[in-house]
Formats: structure tokens, C-alpha cells, sequence
């Protein structure tokens, strides 16, 4: 098992595979971005194959597939396939702003992705184009169609909470989840790069109580993903809805996850600059030894926290740069 110097276990890793998107969501990429990272610097299917193996025989169980947006990668369902045969590995999962998702549903699950999440931040078109800078709504929606025919369970739908933008939708997409057996994630804004401080930040808590009395919702003990967020439930425990608060309530000492980049950068914490080169390692001929030894020297590098409430500039690089 991977253990950093906080006594954390770290068994969940988050795989971006492409930094290009389709969208370019408010709080994620801002508008005219060009500064991607160049195709001959992104990890072969090969070197990711060969990086993920060395994880999963250190206690990773975990590993989503991320971007950017993921299904822009050609052949992730083929890439997918091979994550999903490693032994030791026992969860595969994706996000996905879900524009491509109606085309490659029925073959990321039969390459053994489990579960997908789903990137949704509004159910009215024009806020969602004003979000996403893209009329992408019905896409979105035909996708979620798509997910749920081939099989994906359980399906969340991260919506990102922003005052004034989409606060007073927030109790109608909890309805639509919990009619279409959906799990509604609530994310709280982070402060990384200009767009990420750009968005307006709404705190969660009195969002939690408003939702509870409208639904009836009871505390949920069940861990559902490995993730950070924490979940109520209705009455009947057929629907959830999980709070993720990294501002106002962070969960950092928690955190069971890294990230690595499509360019093959481990970053330890989204709101930290500690990270670790892993494709000079995997094109210098570095062993099986010598890349496990790598790995946990990277993870002995994770810090504590994050430091967004006190130094809200620190961290200039995008989430799509990070991987999701």
C-alpha cells in the first residue's frame, strides 16, 4: 500500500489522457486558450499502460480516466480495455463532459469502465451555453441516455455550484437526478487559474440544509467511489446527493489521490505546486524497479493541505492542465 509522510493512503489515481476539450467551461479553461501541451509530449498508450501497472502493484485500486475531455483521445476505449485487465485493479471509471458519450458508451463498457461521471452544470440551454461556451445541452443529455442503455451504474452528474449563475438550479437538477437514478455531486468553485478565480464561489452548507428539507434527506454512511464527497440521501436510499466542499470544509486529510497529466506530470495537490516528471523516466529506459522506487518517492512529496483559503493565486495552471 502507498502511504505518503501524513500516514494517508493513497490508492485512487485520476489519468488524464488528453488536455484538448470541447467546451470551455467558465470555471475550468478560459475563452481563446491555446497553451496545450504539444502531442509528442503525451504519454503512448504504452508508457500509460506500463506507469499504471507500476501503481496498481503499489496498492492502487483505483483509476479514472480523465482529460480535458477524454473521449477526444482516439481509441480510449482500446486504452480502457488494457487498464481494465491489470491485476490488482479494482475499479475503472471515466469523467466526461459527455458531448462524445453517445458514441462510445456501448464500447467503454465493454472495455470494463464500471462507471462514468458526468460533467452537467445546467438543465436550461442558454445557461449551459453561457457556461460551456457551446449550445451542448441536448448532446449532453443524449449522452446520459446512451450511459444509462449500455449499462454505466451508478452514473454521477457533477455540477459545479456558482453564485448567480446556476445557484437557483440547483433544486431543479436534484430532481431530475433523483428521477432518473442519478447520483448529483454539488461541487464548490476552486481558485485555480484566472478562470478558476474568476467564478463566483458559493458555499455549500446553507445549499445542503435548503436540500434536505425539500427532499426529506437522511445522512448517508455508505461510501460510494472513493471520492471526497460526502452524501445524504432520501428516505427510501434509492437516490443520493454528495456535497463536495474543498473550500468551506476541505478534506485534505483525507485525500487518497494524485493526478497524473496527460504529458506524464504527478501532481500531488490541486492547490499545491508539488509534482513529479515521469515521461524523462519511461523514455530514458528506466526498470519496473526503478519506476515502483520513483513512485514512491513522488508520493512521499504530497503535502498536507491545499492553501486556497490563504493564498487564493497561488496555483496559475488550469484544471484541464492538471487532469480533472
Amino acid at each position: 500500500m502507498l502511504r505518503d509522510r501524513f500516514g494517508r493512503s493513497i490508492d485512487y489515481l485520476r489519468l488524464s489522457v488528453t488536455d484538448r476539450c470541447d467546451l470551455r467551461c467558465s470555471y475550468c479553461l478560459p475563452k481563446g486558450f491555446r497553451g496545450f501541451e504539444e502531442p509528442e509530449h503525451w504519454l503512448s498508450f504504452d508508457e500509460i499502460e506500463r506507469l499504471m501497472a507500476a501503481f496498481v502493484r503499489l496498492g492502487t485500486t483505483r483509476i479514472r480516466l480523465t482529460g480535458g475531455e477524454p473521449l477526444l483521445r482516439r481509441d480510449v476505449s482500446g486504452l480502457a480495455g488494457r487498464l481494465a485487465k491489470l491485476p490488482g485493479l479494482q475499479d475503472l471509471s471515466l469523467s466526461t463532459n459527455a458531448t462524445q458519450l453517445a458514441r462510445h458508451a456501448t464500447a467503454l463498457r465493454a472495455a470494463g469502465v464500471s462507471r462514468i461521471n458526468v460533467s452537467l452544470d445546467s438543465l436550461d440551454r442558454a445557461c449551459m451555453e453561457t457556461i460551456t461556451g457551446s449550445d451542448s445541452l441536448e448532446k449532453v443529455l443524449a449522452g446520459l441516455r446512451a450511459g444509462k442503455a449500455a449499462g454505466f451504474a451508478p452514473i454521477k452528474i457533477n455540477m459545479v455550484a456558482m453564485r448567480g449563475v446556476n445557484e437557483a438550479e440547483i433544486e431543479t437538477m436534484a430532481a431530475f437526478c433523483i428521477e432518473q437514478g442519478f447520483i448529483l455531486r454539488l461541487i464548490e468553485a476552486m481558485p485555480m487559474g484566472s478562470s478558476g478565480r474568476n467564478t463566483a464561489f458559493l458555499e455549500l452548507g446553507p445549499v445542503r440544509e435548503r436540500l434536505r428539507a425539500r427532499f426529506g434527506l437522511v445522512a448517508q454512511a455508505a461510501e460510494l467511489g472513493g471520492g471526497p464527497a460526502r452524501y445524504l440521501s432520501t428516505p427510501d436510499g434509492r437516490a443520493s446527493i454528495g456535497f463536495i466542499t474543498p473550500m468551506s470544509q476541505h478534506f485534505c486529510a483525507t485525500c487518497n489521490r494524485v493526478r497524473l497529466a496527460v504529458d506524464g506530470t504527478l501532481y500531488l495537490c490541486l492547490g499545491q505546486e508539488e509534482k513529479f516528471e515521469f515521461r524523462p523516466l519511461l523514455r530514458g529506459g528506466a526498470s519496473d524497479a526503478e519506476l515502483e522506487a520513483a513512485i514512491r518517492t513522488a508520493i512521499e512529496l504530497k503535502p498536507q493541505q491545499h492553501d486556497f483559503q490563504a493564498q487564493p493565486t497561488k496555483i496559475v495552471r488550469f484544471m484541464a492542465q492538471t487532469g480533472g
